[in-house]
């Protein structure tokens, strides 16, 4: 089953909502980028219009830093030679890592099989799989790469309106012909990340966004992951 198939049109469906289906039916978390930069007027377009995000009390808790040109291969360089260097990246998260067990474990290792038979990775080839990680902080060849952060004293909340933000981003950029690839592995490295863009001290990184355009030869684009049906996740009450 393809991750579209879940969503079929239907009768009540209006030219909007076929519209916002289809943008995140072709979405889908990009591994290898083409190296043509996204010229500076789109991604200020994308910015603005993920700017509509709802979020608690109009708080608006997210910062964004966008690189460009050399100032992405700069950074590319510096936070790549460091995740490579790094021994305990988890450590250095400035939210706690999760907890995956039962299903969502499941799930979570489901998708990394995908993405490693795609790349004609070997169950249990450490230094293949290891090596392919390492891939995030290439940002998997992106012209751009965006840093989300949060207000420390807002919390979970803050976190929250950021992840909203996150997703309508990923769908605007989709709009304007964009791939995209939200990444918490920029995240376990907030100390670099805040010390290298030089972010006050209460500023939270929530996760990047490397994006631009898709390279669909490239063969860790080859797959989609799946979504469960509603009965998995919907509880209807109606008494």
């Amino acid at each position: 089953m393809k991750r579209e198939d879940a969503i079929v049109p239907i009768a009540q469906d209006t030219t909007e909502s076929r519209v916002v289906t289809q943008l995140l039916a072709d979405r889908y978390s990009c591994r290898g980028f083409r190296s043509d930069p996204v010229p500076h007027e789109v991604i200020e377009r994308i910015l603005t219009i993920s700017q509509l995000t709802a979020s608690w009390c109009n708080s608006q808790p997210w910062q964004v830093v966008i690189t460009e040109g050399e100032g992405t291969e700069r950074f590319r360089k510096a936070l790549y030679g460091h995740a490579a260097s790094s021994t305990s990246p988890e450590s250095r998260s400035d939210f706690p890592y999760p907890e995956y067990s039962g299903v969502y474990k499941q799930r979570r290792r489901d998708v990394a099989w995908q993405l490693y038979e795609s790349v004609g990775i070997a169950m249990g080839d450490r230094a293949a799989s290891g090596k392919q990680t390492l891939e995030n902080f290439r940002f998997f060849g992106a012209p751009h790469v965006a840093i989300i952060t949060s207000d420390r004293d807002l919390g979970v909340y803050g976190a929250v309106d950021c992840g909203g933000y996150v997703a309508n981003f990923l769908t605007v950029a989709q709009s304007f012909g964009l791939s995209t690839i939200p990444q918490a592995a920029l995240a376990h490295h907030s100390d670099f990340v805040r010390d290298y863009f030089k972010l006050p001290e209460d500023r939270r990184v929530v996760c990047g966004i490397s994006f631009g355009y898709g390279d669909h030869k490239q063969a860790a684009n080859s797959f989609r992951s799946l979504r469960v049906p509603l009965g998995d996740v919907v509880t209807w009450v109606n008494e």
